[in-house]
């Protein structure tokens, strides 16, 4: 049902008339109600202004300050620089969100094995320090949205032509990959057809491409980004074709974990979230702290 509203200069509403057509014929003013009902609505939708979105619901009288926990031994994304301050990209991260909520940020560092503890027993509102959603976890916490994703990539030496990454494309290729991993049960489902070469642990694999040994590895993306960028690598290798996310092999990503007694906290945060990447601080945070795009 449409309704009909008259908007006058000084911006108050005014009442609609009743419009008399007693003296004309039924059809004549069936017409003329028509066309001035038509003729009056157009300048109301061109008026409309449009909607902006709802600010982030916060309740920063009795939130004025939002704790975070993290670890300091998870390089780039919580860890203690040279100078002894607590940096990274989880921890630049929560900044952010704080920023977009309005609150003060009270990020501190606790033992890996800590964390989930604390925030249980009320010593934190949030913990951002790379945890994967799991049926463990979620039995204990409550997670925000996914904020970020580790995906599978490979690397290729940099002498050899570009090929498609793809099945098809490695047809034939030798691919080294770490033994017993979710990345070489992701190449034995899909990649049937390439030579697929397992060795102990992923530096092996690394040392085999290094040595021509293999032409291709596939591993852990964030790890293989930072590797063919330092000199353990000997500048041998780069990045080949896009990242690999099925959360089958690679899980669902990283979230940051919350108390199940505190559900406010998981949605100011999420909506903090969708803020920051709207922004495009979120992607100034990657190329921050990673060498090459990862996504």
């Amino acid at each position: 049902m449409m309704h009909v509203q008259v908007l006058c200069c000084n911006g108050m509403n005014t009442t609609l008339r009743p419009f008399r057509a007693t003296a004309l014929s039924g059809g004549l003013a069936c017409v003329l109600v028509l066309a001035w009902l038509l003729a009056g609505a157009a300048p109301v939708r061109a008026q409309t202004a449009s909607v902006a979105p709802p600010p982030i619901t916060t309740d920063l009288n009795r939130r004025p300050v939002l704790r975070f926990l993290t670890d300091s031994d998870y390089p780039p994304f919580n860890y203690t620089d040279e100078d002894g301050t607590l940096t990274g990209f989880n921890v630049d991260l929560a900044r952010s969100l704080c920023l977009e909520l309005g609150a003060t940020c009270d990020i501190k560092p606790r033992p890996w094995a800590e964390l989930i503890p604390s925030l249980r027993r009320g010593e934190a509102d949030a913990v951002i320090a790379g945890h994967a959603i799991s049926a463990r976890t979620l039995a204990q916490v409550d997670f925000s949205d996914r904020y970020f994703h580790l995906p599978g990539r490979f690397v290729g030496r940099r002498d050899q032509p570009a090929v498609d990454i793809t099945p098809e494309g490695l047809y034939g290729k030798r691919i080294g990959v770490a033994r017993g991993t979710a990345h070489e049960a992701y190449l034995r489902a899909f990649f049937r057809d390439s030579a697929i070469v397992s060795f102990d642990n992923p530096d092996h694999a690394r040392e085999a491409i290094v040595g021509q040994q293999v032409d291709y590895v596939f591993d852990d993306g964030v790890s293989l980004v930072f590797w063919a960028n330092r000199t353990a690598s000997r500048e041998c290798c780069e990045l080949r074709g896009g990242p690999f996310l099925e959360p089958r092999f690679f899980g669902d990503g990283m979230a940051i974990a919350v108390a199940k007694s505190d559900p406010q906290v998981r949605v100011q945060i999420n909506a903090a979230l969708k803020r920051v990447r709207s922004s495009g601080r979120y992607e100034e945070l990657l190329l921050r702290y990673f060498p090459a795009r990862l996504f």
